[in-house]
């Protein structure tokens, strides 16, 4: 499994990168390493006003390389398949406003 530190320092970071239309929740992780789809991800999710980070524990399900089009930065989609903090309830009551916006997202 590949340990994954982020930390998001505002809401808008958090917006830009939570995936709500993945079943269980997900993030995108900029990054410019190589990962390949399925790979077992364990991120450490600090999350903005928190104290302490979540363990989340996802897959590797979305791949954005370098030089992808549109300048989208490149990264990883992670789709959370253990979250026994219940990362992605914090997640969506703290982006409840946000989430049907139409501002665009690292994703879709």
């Amino acid at each position: 499994m590949i340990p994954i530190n982020i930390e998001f320092f505002s809401e808008h970071d958090l917006y830009i990168a939570y995936m709500p239309f993945l079943k269980e929740g997900g993030l995108f992780i900029r990054t410019a390493k190589s990962f390949e789809l399925g790979s077992e991800i364990e991120l450490n999710v600090l999350l903005p006003d928190s104290l302490e980070p979540s363990l989340i524990k996802g897959e590797v399900c979305w791949l954005t390389p370098l030089g992808a089009q549109n300048g989208t930065p490149a990264g990883i989609g992670i789709s959370f398949t253990d979250d026994p903090d219940k990362i992605r309830h914090q997640i969506e009551t703290m982006l409840a406003r946000q989430l049907n916006s139409s501002e665009p997202t690292l994703t879709m």
